[in-house]
């Protein structure tokens, strides 16, 4: 691709955590048993005129196959929602430059994302909303987003890597008006644990190769999962949703068996979940 052809980027600190997230993602769909095929993560990253391996570093095989694998789990819930609700509404909340679209969509469905407007710039710079999909610039705190929802055929919100850099009591309060506005509708999202996010407070955090990752204010174990069901009456169920097999010693054979140590449970950097309201 000529130099031309480019688009430049500069993002701030906490947005540019969605470049992170491309890098590694297409570093793992370029492998030749990828666990991901996703081929418009390659193409994005070779769009954008940014320096990837000096800002983070050279890919983490594991991280990026972590990262893939925890993306499918998301891929698997939006697909069953998709399939009992081929006209339904998706919404993708800060969703950066997530190419879930391409890789599931069934040519009926409607999709939302709500992005800050630097983010949401740049994702409609390299890929334009059409009449099925669209970009709202506004931070997902402003929930005056939910009157932009379409909620006949159906609704399904995702939050993939974005519960955790909002406080406790804005995570509560989101998923609160969220149970209370989409009745019989559903929440996919990631957490991570106490640990992590309270390390990636301390100032001395720094992940390897000098990136450093912005505090994560919000953390959850996994056997503290129920509790997101006192954030409103509304929300009547949530369970975890596991990841899919990988390949390896970790992802193809340890992680599976971390589900049923509940000693060990808490000890994954991350874990995904439904909730789903009455």
């Amino acid at each position: 691709m000529a130099d031309q052809d480019k688009v430049t980027v500069r993002l701030s600190s906490l947005p540019e955590t969605l470049l992170w997230n491309l890098y590694h993602r297409a570093y793992e769909a370029r492998q030749p048993r990828t666990v991901l095929h996703d081929p418009k993560a390659i193409e994005l990253v070779d769009r954008l005129d940014f320096p990837f391996e000096k800002t983070f570093g050279p890919p983490h095989p594991l991280l990026a196959q972590g990262q893939a694998l925890r993306v499918r789990s998301f891929d698997a819930a939006v697909q069953s929602f998709l399939d009992d609700h081929p006209t339904g509404t998706v919404v993708n909340l800060a969703e950066g430059l997530e190419t879930q679209f391409w890789r599931i969509d069934n040519d009926r469905a409607r999709w939302l994302g709500v992005e800050l407007p630097e983010t949401a710039e740049l994702r409609r710079a390299l890929l334009p909303d059409t009449e099925r999909r669209r970009t709202l610039a506004q931070s997902v705190l402003d929930l005056s987003w939910m009157d932009e929802v379409d909620t006949e055929g159906g609704v399904l919100l995702t939050a993939q890597g974005l519960l955790m850099y909002l406080r406790p009591p804005q995570v509560r309060e989101l998923i609160a008006a969220c149970a209370e506005r989409f009745r019989g509708g559903a929440l996919v999202f990631d957490a991570v644990p106490r640990w992590l996010s309270a390390g990636t407070q301390r100032s001395e955090k720094r992940p390897a190769r000098g990136y450093r990752m912005p505090g994560m204010p919000w953390g959850l174990n996994a056997g503290e999962l129920q509790k997101v069901r006192t954030a409103h009456p509304g929300v009547v169920d949530v369970r975890e949703l596991h990841l899919p097999r990988g390949r390896g010693p970790y992802f193809g054979a340890l992680t599976p068996v971390l589900y049923r140590l509940p000693a060990l449970r808490n000890m994954r950097p991350t874990m995904t979940a439904i909730a789903r309201f009455a």
